[in-house]
């Protein structure tokens, strides 16, 4: 199926929730999509199951799952998921599909329960088929959600980078300097990437990354390029990122500034270690 195909009222501007789902719309798919596993036995391995003639069976977390939810997410009145979870917020929810991730597992063997239509008790389980299953459907969920978010491989849920912008994030071949450079980056990156971050958090990935340019400052001097090195950290400076004082700009728009800031810095280190790498072997 071609996930990019976009239907009638949406491909022309007639669908007033356009290709943007709402918090609301989310919890109601995401319903759908966790009754659908729970169903199919996914989290029969982890939170166990009910049995005509056994009552409640439990699963690994034990038996009482209410409470190893708050023990986890330290937030009351998120089970059971089916009966509560229109009432979450994002951060809920968010904290709901990152443990369901870690809980999933696909059912492989088992036997059938017939007496009373009890249904299909399984034993065996393979947790990473569950895992990268849930991830699909869970990313063809939330990829739509505001600006765009998806349940990493790692299972924590992050923003979409910006359109144009994948390569920089995604880049592992070039590679510097593992513990002042690449190590580096790859925090900051982290950083901005995840789903709760903050203006805060933002902003100390975007300082991280200026932190790699002062560290590459002396190899910059090096280079030859018309612009001076000091360019690069007028923004940092000027706009409070790095430094403190009465003259720095902090009145803007800081949600989409930071954003633009730290592709800015990204792309500028990913050129100027190009540069670097290539003045090296010419020598």
């Amino acid at each position: 199926m071609d996930k990019s195909r976009k239907y009638y009222s949406i491909r022309t501007g007639k669908n007033p929730a356009g290709s943007k789902l709402t918090l609301e719309l989310v919890l109601s798919l995401f319903r759908g999509i966790y009754h659908d596993f729970e169903e199919r036995g996914y989290f029969q391995e982890a939170f166990g199951y009910y049995c005509v003639d056994a009552d409640q069976v439990p699963g690994r977390v034990g038996n009482d799952i209410y409470t190893y939810f708050i023990f986890k997410l330290r937030k009351d009145n998120m089970w059971p998921i089916y009966d509560s979870c229109l009432e979450y917020s994002e951060s809920d929810l968010f904290d709901v599909i990152e443990l369901l991730y870690d809980h999933i597992s696909k059912p492989i063997s088992g036997w059938n329960h017939t007496y009373g239509n009890c249904g299909m008790h399984y034993n065996t389980f393979d947790k990473e088929p569950g895992q990268a299953e849930y991830l699909t459907k869970i990313n063809d969920l939330i990829n739509d959600y505001d600006n765009g978010y998806e349940l990493s491989s790692t299972g924590e849920i992050v923003h979409i980078p910006l359109t144009g912008t994948e390569p920089l994030i995604n880049d592992e071949s070039l590679t510097y300097d593992p513990q002042n450079v690449d190590r580096t980056i790859q925090e900051a990156i982290n950083c901005y990437k995840l789903s709760r971050s903050s203006t805060t958090d933002k902003h100390n990935a975007v300082n991280m990354l200026a932190g790699v340019l002062e560290f590459l400052r002396p190899k910059i001097k090096t280079l030859q390029i018309s612009a001076d090195e000091n360019d690069l950290f007028i923004i940092a400076n000027k706009f409070g990122i790095r430094h403190h004082d009465n003259n720095q700009k902090t009145d803007y728009d800081q949600e989409t500034w930071l954003d633009w800031i730290f592709y800015y810095y990204l792309a500028a280190i990913n050129a100027i270690i190009r540069l670097i790498k290539k003045g090296e072997t010419s020598i």
